[in-house]
C-alpha cells in the first residue's frame, strides 16, 4: 500500500526523458521528475520516496523529505497568504496550505506556527491545521505508563513550563523545574513520563526515572530484602518521602508491588516491616 504524505519504498517500472515512473500499487504509476532521480537508477530498483500531490493535483514522488510527515507536528514559517489561505514552507518545492478554517489565530506572512500535517479526506491533498486540539487528547486514557520513553514536541511556553505534544497524540506538560536548558519551540526531544495524574493529565521529564512497572519495583524490593538479611522496615504505612528516597517510586506504586509480592507468597507483612520468604514459604535466614 502506498501512503500519500509518508515515505514509501517503490519500484521503478518505466524510464523516460523527464523522469521515471514508480509502481504506486492501487494509486497507479507515480512520476518522479528527473531532478529527483538518483544516479544510477534502473528499472527494478526500489527507491525510498515521499509521495504528494503537486499544484496540478498529480501524484509526485520525490527523494526530498519534508520537515514533517502526515500525522506529525511541525513549527513552520508562513511564506505567503492568498485567498485560499496561508502557505507554509515545509521543506518541499510545493508549500503547505493551511486553509483559513484551520487557522487559529489568522496567520501572518513571516511568522511561524505549530501545525499538524494531515490528509484531507475530501480532496486527498496534504494540508496543515493550527487547530491542534482537534488532533490531540488531554488525558492518557490508560495508554501510557510512568517511566515510559516517549517523543515530545515543544509547542508553547506557559507559566508552569512547556506545553508539549507526546507521541503526536497527547498534550503533556514539561515543568520548569525539569528543564536545565530551555528547549526551543518546535524542537522534538526524547522524554519520559514522570507522572500521570488522577485526571489523566501527563507530566514529563527529560531524564529517565526509575521504572514504575510493578514487576520492576518488585525486583527492587526483593534486592533490598536480600541485602538486609531478608527484612526491611519500609512498609505501605511508610511516608511517601521515605519510599521515594529508598526506591525512587511513588507510594502508590510501592504498595502495588508489595501487594503483588504478598499474593505470590514471596514476602510476609509484619507489624514493623516486610520479611522475605523462601520457596517453601518460610522466613529466609
Amino acid at each position: 500500500m502506498t501512503d500519500i504524505g509518508r515515505l514509501n519504498r517503490l519500484k521503478v517500472v518505466k524510464e523516460l526523458d523527464f523522469g521515471v515512473y514508480l509502481d504506486g500499487g492501487e494509486l497507479g504509476e507515480i512520476l518522479m521528475p528527473i531532478r529527483y532521480v538518483p544516479v544510477p537508477c534502473n528499472i527494478g530498483d526500489e527507491l525510498e520516496v515521499f509521495v504528494y500531490r503537486d499544484s496540478e493535483d498529480r501524484l509526485i514522488a520525490t527523494t526530498e523529505k519534508p520537515f514533517a510527515m502526515v500525522g506529525e507536528f511541525a513549527l513552520l514559517k508562513v511564506v505567503s497568504v492568498t485567498s485560499m489561505g496561508a502557505f507554509l514552507n515545509w521543506g518541499l518545492m510545493k508549500d503547505l496550505l493551511v486553509p483559513f478554517g484551520e487557522q487559529k489565530p489568522r496567520m501572518e506572512e513571516g511568522k511561524s506556527y505549530v501545525v499538524r500535517i494531515y490528509l484531507d479526506e475530501e480532496s486527498n491533498r496534504i494540508v496543515g491545521s493550527a487547530r491542534l486540539d482537534d488532533f490531540l487528547y488531554r488525558e492518557s486514557e490508560g495508554e501510557l505508563e510512568a517511566g515510559e520513553e516517549v517523543s515530545i514536541f515543544i509547542s508553547n511556553k506557559s507559566d508552569l513550563g512547556y506545553q508539549v505534544i507526546v507521541n503526536d497524540t497527547y498534550w503533556g506538560l514539561l515543568h520548569n523545574n525539569e528543564v536545565a536548558v530551555p528547549p526551543r519551540r518546535g524542537e522534538r526531544l526524547t522524554g519520559y513520563i514522570k507522572n500521570i495524574r488522577e485526571d489523566g493529565r501527563i507530566d514529563l521529564c527529560l531524564h529517565s526515572q526509575p521504572s514504575e512497572k510493578t514487576d520492576d519495583v518488585s525486583q527492587l524490593i526483593i534486592r533490598a530484602l536480600r541485602k538486609n538479611d531478608g527484612f526491611i522496615t519500609t512498609t505501605d504505612k511508610s511516608s511517601p518521602e521515605e519510599i521515594q528516597q529508598q526506591f525512587g517510586v511513588s507510594k502508590k506504586m510501592y504498595k502495588k508491588a508489595v501487594g503483588a509480592l504478598y499474593k505470590k507468597k514471596q514476602i510476609t507483612i509484619e507489624t514493623d516491616g516486610i520479611r522475605l520468604l523462601n520457596a517453601w514459604g518460610r522466613k529466609e535466614s
